[in-house]
């Protein structure tokens, strides 16, 4: 009886211990995003808007290809008023970098929240107003690095996605970002003018995304 008491703790330690190993493995270690190929589509409905034209981006760099995964340019049309929206399918959250390694902005941007959809920036560049998010594969969209990473911590801690990662071999951390960019000449108008146009258009960008998050 005795023996067997101590092969069972011993039993328990050592799958204790390969469950410790197996997690630090996962946090610790790089791991490949480049998933199942994800294709945008060449129409998205957008309310009060038509869509004019839509066609790929430009080529990324090398550095860009590490992270970059599918993107798409899609423009809009409105009583004259032209709408630019650039997609771009990543495997980081880092918005601010990514306007400046993309769209070569440097300037700071306002962050604004919006309860049910999440933290997004503002700002004016080249007599454009642009308005920049990364939509999070777990809702709500952020614009710093550290809002992404809060709430990729937070979700990846989370008791049901635990329970999920063990059971069903999913990854336990998702680094992936659907980046939008949109964006409008401002002609004659004041920036919160066509801040108020970008984030009409933004609400229900974000609506029609956040249903339809590419699968891992």
């Amino acid at each position: 009886m005795i023996i067997w008491k101590r092969f069972r703790v011993m039993l328990l330690a050592l799958t204790f211990c390969s469950i410790l190993f197996v997690l630090a493995n996962v946090m610790l270690l790089p791991t490949k995003d480049k998933g199942t190929p994800f294709v945008f589509p060449e129409y998205i409905p957008l309310p009060q808007w038509r869509l004019s034209v839509s066609h790929p981006l430009p080529k990324p760099t090398k550095k860009q290809t590490e992270i970059l995964l599918s993107q798409k340019h899609y423009r809009y049309l409105k009583e004259g008023l032209l709408l630019d929206i650039e997609m771009r399918y990543l495997t980081d959250g880092d918005v601010v970098k990514f306007l400046q390694d993309f769209n070569f902005i440097s300037s700071s941007a306002v962050i604004r929240q919006r309860e049910g959809v999440g933290y997004y920036g503002l700002g004016v560049d080249k007599q454009r107003a642009y308005l920049s998010a990364c939509i999070n594969p777990q809702s709500g969209s952020t614009f710093t690095v550290e809002q992404f990473h809060k709430k990729k911590d937070l979700y990846t801690i989370n008791p049901q996605h635990l329970l999920s990662w063990l059971l069903n071999n999913k990854k336990l951390q998702d680094k992936r970002c659907l980046w939008a960019h949109l964006s409008i000449p401002l002609k004659d108008s004041s920036p919160e003018a066509a801040y108020q146009v970008l984030e009409n258009a933004w609400f229900s960008w974000y609506k029609w995304w956040q249903l339809r998050f590419p699968k891992p």
